[in-house]
């Protein structure tokens, strides 16, 4: 951006839209409100354009209206960036917040540049992150109506004692049960019905993903991510969906901390203060690799469905995945047996260092060359 460039705030909701505009050399910021319309972004974007003379930069925070706004001002030839909002710095003596305060802050913050950019996805990537998401939810949704459904029987003194549940011997015994009124079987089968309907969407929603995972531009990357152990078709597409455009990601250590699996810090002067991991960014791929990283407190091995998994798949990406079964192993086991630490924790731990091994494949041109010369 030049000396005469224009920056602009955007409060982005689902009505309204709030307009900070800030040129340069200027410091009251011309602020107005347009209806969150296609016609009036069309129009707003044209303005700005017209009033800046086209060296204009626009922002907004990331939020659940994604990036509808961005794309629609990208469509007219005006830059726009959506921003991380928990990286936008805040006054400690802030106490008022509208949405022109918004707006300006957000005008201002661009012009000083101290605003983080949420790399946005295409149209593709997110349908198919939104596909992930909903399985996610589904998943969720089961969860709870098999608790509600067990907690209901529980309250009744009914007890499954063969087993673990939702087996195909306890889903026998769920068929046997007998209860006394009318309203408390009306209650029961209807709790029935809602967990077998999600069942069913859960394996549609599946079955929808096992096909997307065989097209490109997913195949290759999750046909990789398969290679390892504990990683599946969900967990790979969750991963390539979730992260899209992994060059964005320079180093294993800055996916690790783009994950918030790294340690939180408080340090001054010579004390250094480390606490638990900060936990940011992408909660759904933090989830899927902790669930991934728990297969390795298991004895490094290759099974049939693994030994599957990796058929025609580069040598190169199975050495990797064999060289973090036994370093994740001995992770783990020196962390809980040597040091004594909670099975929690160290599994955190092996997700970290997982991290590092996945982005070492992703990020890896001899095995994309390889499979490109093996075709």
């Amino acid at each position: 951006m030049g000396e005469g460039s224009t920056f602009v705030g955007l409060d982005v909701h689902k009505e309204r839209i709030s307009v900070a505009m800030v040129r340069s050399g200027q410091r009251v910021p011309v602020e107005w409100q347009v209806p969150n319309e296609v016609g009036a972004v069309r129009r707003l974007a044209k303005k700005l354009m017209r009033e800046s003379g086209g060296d204009v930069e626009c922002c907004y925070e990331a939020g659940p209206c994604g990036y509808t706004v961005q794309r629609r001002f990208r469509a007219e030839g005006v830059s726009c960036i959506v921003v991380a909002p928990a990286l936008i710095p805040v006054k400690p003596g802030e106490r008022i917040k509208t949405d022109r305060r918004d707006a300006r802050k957000l005008a201002e913050l661009l012009r000083a540049g101290v605003l983080t950019e949420v790399h946005p996805p295409s149209r593709e990537e997110e349908a198919v992150r939104d596909l992930c998401r909903c399985r996610e939810d589904i998943r969720e949704d089961l969860l709870r109506c098999r608790h509600r459904l067990g907690k209901m029987l529980l309250r009744r003194g009914l007890v499954f004692i063969g087993g673990r549940p939702w087996t195909a011997r306890h889903r026998q015994w769920l068929r046997s049960v007998a209860l006394e009124h009318d309203a408390e079987l009306r209650v029961y089968e209807d709790y029935l019905l809602a967990v077998e309907q999600l069942e069913a969407r859960l394996a549609a929603i599946d079955a929808t993903l096992e096909e997307v995972s065989h097209q490109e531009p997913h195949a290759e990357r999750v046909g990789w991510l398969r290679c390892f152990r504990g990683i599946d078709t969900v967990t790979a597409m969750t991963l390539v969906a979730e992260l899209h455009d992994f060059r964005r990601f320079t180093s294993a250590r800055a996916l690790m901390a783009y994950l918030g699996l790294v340690p939180s810090e408080h340090s001054s002067s010579d004390r250094v203060r480390r606490g638990s991991i900060t936990t940011t960014g992408n909660s759904h791929v933090r989830r899927v690799l902790i669930e991934a990283a728990w297969h390795y407190r298991h004895r490094p091995g290759v099974g049939a469905p693994l030994t599957a998994r990796r058929q025609g798949q580069p040598a190169r990406v199975i050495a990797i995945a064999d060289r973090a079964q036994l370093r994740l192993h001995r992770r783990y086991g020196r962390l809980v047996l040597g040091l004594g630490k909670p099975k929690g924790k160290a599994v955190t731990a092996v997700a970290r260092e997982l991290v590092g091994f996945i982005w070492a494949v992703l990020h890896d041109p001899t095995i994309a060359e390889a499979v490109r010369d093996a075709a």
